[in-house]
């Protein structure tokens, strides 16, 4: 009982750091400072991060290299696109962002139980496989998904504020499962596992466990990206979609939370103030990163969490100590 009030007292300080920014986001669009440019750039960073964070679950905090998140988004997206176009209420929004969870947690589980138990450079070409299968049935089923044109005139219900809440949702849900029972199975798993199965623990079944979450929260970022760019094709989930997921998890750190919000908002912010460089963009853009990487190899925070939990065990002991 003392672990679940303690989890809940955490959670809720969380949700009241969300609530300030979002206030303070809101009192910067509404004396002009966030334009339609900069919402553009922090939906963009939200989405990026809700998929961070959840390729963050599998890679760093399983030990699973995937590659197939771009799969995963692509159904999310398509979800959204095929049923709000059907349904162009919230209430089919939701359904939207509902179905694109149980079907990429039913793939990913299908997909997972036998390629999980591959390792290393296997895992990540058979995950990569995966997302080019679900591209290309994507493509294939023209009668529901228009094949390669893709869809358009997809409805808007996507704006800073439902990508931030969404980002809240997916955050909490993803550092809970790490701070639950199975999560520290699955960090035991991460950090050995042949020492893990000799424990008891079911190894294949906590990196199902990780890569399902990580499939399901891709989906929701997806939903959101169709429903605010209001078009989707198939060629925007291609392998360097992966990729460009995969740069800001290692660009944080691969198993930081946090690495993973800093790296998202940095390479955010780059991307647009790099925008005015024409085709240098991504020279400056991949030097900046190589730079970084050079001099800090763990990624921007390594393995470091900002953690409210922490300082309140260093103010009990303080108390303590004064007593």
């Amino acid at each position: 009982m003392i672990i679940v009030r303690k989890n809940l007292k955490i959670n809720g300080l969380w949700i009241l750091i969300a609530v300030a920014f979002y206030a303070i986001l809101t009192a910067l669009q509404g004396v002009g400072v966030i334009n339609l440019f900069i919402e553009q750039i922090i939906v963009q960073i939200g989405i990026n991060i809700i998929l961070a964070v959840g390729l963050n679950l599998i890679i760093g905090f399983s030990g699973q290299f995937s590659l197939g998140h771009a799969g995963f988004m692509a159904i999310g997206a398509y979800s959204g696109a095929i049923v709000t176009i059907k349904n162009p209420t919230y209430a089919g929004f939701f359904e939207a962002i509902l179905l694109g969870i149980v079907i990429s947690g039913l793939v990913a589980l299908v997909v997972g139980v036998p390629t999980l138990r591959l390792k290393g450079d296997y895992l990540a070409i058979a995950t990569l496989g995966v997302s080019e299968i679900i591209r290309i049935i994507i493509i294939n089923m023209k009668s529901i998904t228009n094949g390669p044109a893709g869809m358009f005139g997809i409805p808007a219900f996507t704006n800073w504020q439902t990508v931030f809440v969404f980002l809240v949702v997916t955050t909490l849900v993803t550092v809970n499962y790490i701070h639950s029972g199975p999560g520290r199975a699955t960090l035991a798993v991460r950090e050995d596992e042949i020492a893990a199965e000799a424990m008891g623990v079911n190894t294949t079944k906590y990196k199902v466990i990780a890569f399902v979450i990580g499939a399901m929260t891709a989906s929701v970022a997806g939903v959101l990206y169709a429903t605010f760019i209001q078009t989707v094709t198939p060629k925007d989930f291609t392998f360097m979609k992966s990729i460009d997921i995969l740069i800001i998890v290692v660009f944080g750190g691969i198993g930081s939370i946090t690495g993973t919000f800093i790296a998202a908002i940095v390479l955010g912010f780059l991307n647009m103030f790099l925008q005015d460089f024409g085709d240098l963009r991504m020279i400056i853009y991949s030097l900046a990163l190589i730079i970084v990487m050079i001099f800090k190899p763990g990624g921007l925070l390594g393995t470091k969490e900002f953690s409210i939990k922490k300082l309140f065990e260093r103010k009990t002991k303080a108390k303590g100590g004064v007593q």
